[in-house]
């Protein structure tokens, strides 16, 4: 029988969904339901690459070695460390008649759903990449399943740029319905203080997509703190806080001494978007009794976070950010097009890859 969710993909262990499996079926032949798509790209989420990067001292060819591995091995691409993987673009290659994502062949598309739960193979070798970028040119086939979801990519758009949005589109989307509804409960009861919004990581992928999101959402005052003054300076360029801090997400005093010191208090709602374990607690510390953190980083341990918020008697409410918002791509496209300073950080980094 063919799951919707993909569990006939399943080969070890069995019974478990595909993101919890070990070891996928990625063979080319579709069920009914599914969609093959002819990769063109992958997107290894930070989280995985940095690992992978930091594990084999900057060697490229030792990570692309390692990446050609897992997915051969697991039939997907999941790190084993971070137990993340990304997504890709690709064209569709064949539709079964009973899928019913409203995919055609020829279109070329995002999948927004991660590489840890999708069926992958890699035809050539990863030939065309040196292992030292997030972004991953290949050749290959990837399986959709019924549940699956993916953006047609915007054909005024550079693909790597769309690629690199529709990546992280989660994050603005849930930043912005938080906030939103931060900004709705204290019109509610005539509260008129600014609802104040603390990203970490503000400069990346998803910290710089956060911001603006809050910002639209409503949000009074912003924050984004980044680690080193290159990223503080390109933040500052590209107008998207209030005000850019200085601080190592890793040092939760130092963290939350710059949030209150920048914004004049607690954050109401805090972001987490870096890619380095060992931020929980300074997040934590930094929001305000009542407020809120989302936690979007792959690198986050949720048990210290939640042991953490215990042993700090912190009255906040913590959210996993996980990838999916009912408009998240559209969201985020349209920041990306609306918002000079995203276009500029976006464009930036991918230059530096």
């Amino acid at each position: 029988m063919t799951s919707p969710v993909g569990l006939h993909r399943v080969v070890e262990p069995v019974g478990v969904l595909p993101q919890a499996a070990w070891r996928l079926d990625a063979g080319a032949e579709i069920a009914p339901n599914e969609v093959r798509i002819r990769v063109e790209r992958l997107n290894l989420d930070a989280a995985s690459f940095r690992q992978l990067w930091e594990k084999h001292g900057g060697d490229g060819d030792a990570v692309r070695a390692e990446v050609l591995e897992i997915i051969s091995t697991r039939g997907k691409m999941q790190n084993p460390v971070t137990g993340s993987g990304g997504m890709l673009i690709g064209t569709v290659e064949e539709a079964g008649r009973r899928s019913p994502l409203g995919l055609k062949v020829g279109e070329r598309v995002a999948t927004l759903v991660s590489l840890t739960l999708t069926p992958l193979v890699v035809t050539d070798g990863l030939a065309r990449w040196d292992g030292r970028g997030e972004q991953v040119p290949c050749d290959g086939w990837a399986i959709l399943f019924a549940r699956s979801i993916a953006a047609v990519l915007p054909a005024d758009e550079d693909p790597q740029l769309s690629l690199a949005v529709l990546d992280v589109c989660g994050a603005p989307a849930l930043t912005a319905r938080v906030v939103a509804r931060v900004v709705a409960e204290r019109a509610g009861v005539g509260d008129v203080r600014p609802v104040t919004v603390a990203v970490i990581g503000g400069a990346g992928k998803s910290g710089s997509l956060s911001l603006a999101a809050a910002r639209r959402a409503g949000a009074g005052r912003t924050v984004g703190v980044v680690p080193v003054a290159a990223e503080r300076d390109a933040l500052v360029a590209a107008g998207l806080a209030d005000v850019v801090a200085l601080a190592d997400a890793r040092d939760p005093v130092g963290l939350s001494t710059a949030v209150t010191s920048a914004l004049g208090v607690p954050a109401d709602v805090t972001v987490v978007c870096v890619d380095v374990p060992g931020c929980e607690h300074g997040a934590v510390l930094a929001t305000a009794d009542g407020g809120t953190v989302v936690f979007f980083s792959m690198a986050t341990s949720f048990a210290a976070a939640a042991l953490g918020a215990e042993g700090l008697a912190a009255d906040v409410t913590m959210l996993v950010g996980n990838g999916y918002v009912p408009g998240h791509a559209e969201l985020a496209l349209g920041l990306l097009r609306s918002e000079p300073g995203v276009r500029e950080l976006f464009g930036a980094r991918l230059a530096a890859d």
